[in-house]
């Protein structure tokens, strides 16, 4: 329940509830940098850091490697914050019509 009311709150929650989806993606969507207290491999869970960039372009920085070179799932976090397109993989950081989208969010 308090993940519901403030995502922050993962970061106190027992290692088990860190491990649950449901609890971890009421978490994201309420904060999604909560991403960084969720079990390791939710954080390859695509639809749920894809929950988590949207909110919160930098919640990319806590995504697993393999979604940092998910395009679209990128290309929703430099949306949201430009200067996430720091976390992206590197082929993906020669992508033009991603370097555009940061630039044009991040200035």
């Amino acid at each position: 329940e308090a993940v519901r009311q403030d995502g922050k709150a993962l970061g106190f929650a027992a290692d088990r509830l860190r491990a649950d989806r449901e609890v971890v993606l009421e978490a994201v969507r309420q904060a999604g940098w909560a991403l960084e207290w969720a079990a390791d491999p939710l954080k390859g869970d695509r639809e749920l850091v894809l929950e988590a960039v949207r909110l919160d372009g930098w919640a990319l920085c806590h995504a697993a490697d393999p979604l940092k070179g998910d395009r679209e799932l990128v290309l929703e976090a430099v949306r949201q914050h430009g200067s996430a397109l720091a976390w992206a993989a590197d082929p993906l950081k020669g992508d033009r019509e991603l370097v555009l989208e940061a630039v044009r969010q991040h200035g």
